[in-house]
């Protein structure tokens, strides 16, 4: 009998590659932010205090207004006392 040689050839595998990928976060943007939030909470209260010293200011020039037209008023009244005096001087002088 003869002897009978059986080969069997096999592919050789396809090299198995795997890839990572690493994505770092730099922790600068959380600084970022804080530093933009905080500028922009200053820059608020900035505007709230120059908005209320506009408003102090406008309610101080209406109180001078008002305290000298009150001002106004008593002279006048004042002018009119004088002149009923003298009004009430020269009836009296008149009389005499």
């Amino acid at each position: 009998m003869a002897d009978e040689t059986v080969t069997t050839e096999r592919a050789p595998e396809a090299p198995t590659t795997t890839t990572t990928i690493i994505r770092e976060r730099g922790s600068s943007g959380g600084a970022t932010g804080i530093v933009m939030a905080l500028i922009l909470l200053i820059a608020v209260v900035g505007g709230i205090y120059l908005f209320s010293k506009g408003t102090q200011s406008e309610t101080a020039k209406d109180d001078a207004i008002t305290e000298a037209a009150n001002n106004v008023g008593s002279a006048a009244n004042k002018v009119g006392n004088a002149a009923e005096n003298a009004a009430d001087n020269v009836q009296k002088n008149d009389g005499n």
